[in-house]
C-alpha cells in the first residue's frame, strides 16, 4: 500500500521556517522541533521528508540562496565579475557562520554530503560556462581544470567569511576576479 501523498503546502511552510530559523538563529541552534512548530507542522513531517538537519539544510539552501547569473559579456573577465558577485551574495548571508557546524554533519552523513556536493555543482555551471565560452573566443589556450577554477573563485571568499569574517566589499570582488583572470589567462593582475 503506498504511503501518503506529498503535501506540497506542508513542504514549503517546512522549509520556509527552517530558512527563518536557519538565518536568524544559525545552523548549529537550528532545532527541527523548532522547524516543525514554526511551519505549524509536528516533527515527524520534518523526520518524514529529511534524515536529519543536514539534509533538511542542504534543500533549504538549494531553495533559498540567491541564484548565480549566467552573463555572457563577451569578455571573462566581466563573466568573472558578476559570478563572483553572486557567490559573494551567498557568502554573505547570515546563514555562514554555521557552516563549518554543516560541513562537519555532512561528514557524518553521506547521503547529505552527496546532496550539498550536487548543489554545489549546480550553482557552478555558470562559472563552467562562462570558461567554455572563454575558450571559445580564443581568450584561454585551452579548458582548465574547471574544479580547481571552482576552487580559485569561490574558495577566497569562503576563507574570508569564514576564518576572518571579513566583508565582501565590491573592491575586494574585483581584486578576486582580476585574479582569477590573471591566473587563467597567465596574464598580469591589474585590479
Amino acid at each position: 500500500m503506498p504511503g501518503r501523498p506529498r503535501d506540497p503546502e506542508l513542504e514549503r511552510r517546512l522549509s520556509a521556517a527552517a530558512w527563518s530559523l536557519l538565518q536568524s538563529q544559525g545552523y548549529d541552534a537550528l532545532k527541527l522541533s523548532e522547524v516543525a512548530a514554526r511551519a505549524d507542522a509536528h516533527r515527524t513531517d520534518v523526520y518524514r521528508r529529511w534524515s536529519g538537519k543536514a539534509q533538511l539544510v542542504v534543500d533549504v539552501l538549494a531553495e533559498h540562496l540567491p541564484p548565480v547569473s549566467d552573463p555572457d559579456t563577451g569578455s571573462l573577465r566581466s563573466d568573472l565579475r558578476a559570478i563572483v558577485e553572486d557567490f559573494a551574495a551567498s557568502w554573505s548571508s547570515s546563514w555562514i557562520d554555521g557552516l563549518m557546524g554543516l560541513m562537519a554533519d555532512l561528514h557524518r552523513d553521506p547521503d547529505a554530503e552527496l546532496a550539498f556536493r550536487k548543489m554545489a555543482e549546480g550553482r557552478g555551471v555558470p562559472l563552467r560556462t562562462a570558461i567554455a565560452r572563454a575558450v571559445e573566443r580564443g581568450e584561454l589556450g585551452g579548458p582548465p581544470e574547471l574544479s580547481l577554477v571552482a576552487d580559485l573563485v569561490e574558495g577566497p571568499l569562503m576563507h574570508r567569511r569564514m576564518l576572518g569574517r571579513q566583508p565582501l566589499t565590491p573592491e575586494y570582488l574585483d581584486t578576486l576576479a582580476a585574479v582569477a583572470h590573471g591566473v587563467l589567462t597567465g596574464t598580469a593582475v591589474a585590479p
